[in-house]
């Protein structure tokens, strides 16, 4: 396939019935994800981000959790704050859906503060939201998307002395990205998604039995039908080769920047994978962060 690396395991299915998924057995080299360990191939083209033998200092953490009305449950965030930089002062802010996985499996907050350090980024904020009831929340749901833009976000800001507020998020909770700020212009000055489900019901047929299909179907197709965008902003967007996400990302790459979005779409020779997500950062989630914060005309 045309991938540099690829993560894989076997399932084992038993004579009397019933089956179980294992590592390679005859591959030492394992990967963590959100399901468990896989095994990894990892092709002679590949190699890993040199940002991460980087040992730069480490900008400080805290857990919270943010009460929103519109939703059953609290969502429990992680913040991180770049090293050195005052509680006080006004920074950008990048808010992040699955971001505790995000930081476990793909090595956000290192990634962060090595670009800090190098003076590629400035000082900037991460909330890293976890999320709670995944399926259902990230799924193109309307309670979520008004709860993040008119509680979770402000509640933030109270907390968070903020410039610019820009969103992140993968699979369905890039989806989820997309959805608020189509909801809500205004919300983020910027989007960086990776991998998004923007399922649609004649290229994604295999998906049909997701529980939530027909909602993000209908959201999807209508992104797809509508006009000029309000309030367009910078959207980059990572989807890996083999991925039966491609094709809709793709799709969704033209029709937004039909409609004046300033849209990006990366393609890397990789799967649906943290470890995939996170060889895309450098250089395209500097380039967006500095895009936003520079203007179109450094565009």
């Amino acid at each position: 396939p045309d991938v540099d690396r690829l993560e894989h395991s076997f399932e084992i299915q038993f004579e009397g019935g019933g089956s179980e998924w294992i590592c390679d057995p005859g591959n030492p080299l394992r990967v963590g994800g959100a399901f468990g360990d896989k095994s990894v191939l990892e092709l002679p083209e590949y190699s890993a981000p040199k940002w991460l033998d980087a040992a730069p200092p480490r900008g400080g953490t805290r857990e919270v959790a943010l009460p929103s009305r519109g939703l059953a449950h609290d969502v429990p965030a992680v913040l991180w704050s770049a090293y050195g930089s005052d509680d006080d002062e006004e920074l950008p802010l990048l808010v992040v859906h699955d971001g505790p996985e995000y930081d476990a499996l793909a090595s956000l907050t290192l990634f962060l503060d090595a670009m800090v350090q190098d003076g590629r980024l400035p000082p900037l904020r991460a909330a890293l939201l976890a999320p709670v009831d995944r399926n259902e929340s990230y799924a193109a749901s309307a309670p979520y998307s008004r709860a993040l833009a008119l509680g979770l976000i402000p509640a933030l800001h109270r907390m968070l002395p903020t410039t610019v507020t820009l969103g992140m998020g993968a699979s369905l909770g890039g989806l989820a990205m997309l959805h608020c700020q189509r909801a809500h212009p205004g919300t983020f000055a910027g989007l960086y998604l990776q991998s998004s489900s923007f399922f649609h019901r004649v290229l994604d047929e295999q998906e049909s039995g997701f529980e939530r299909f027909q909602r993000v179907t209908s959201f999807v197709d209508s992104v797809l039908r509508a006009g000029a965008a309000a309030g367009p902003v910078p959207i980059v967007m990572t989807c890996g080769l083999i991925e039966e996400n491609v094709e809709n990302n793709r799709l969704m790459t033209r029709s937004l920047a039909a409609q004046g979005y300033d849209t990006r779409l990366v393609e890397n020779r990789d799967g649906h994978t943290y470890v995939g997500w996170r060889d895309t950062f450098d250089p395209n989630l500097v380039d967006l962060v500095r895009r936003v914060l520079d203007g179109p005309a450094s565009a």
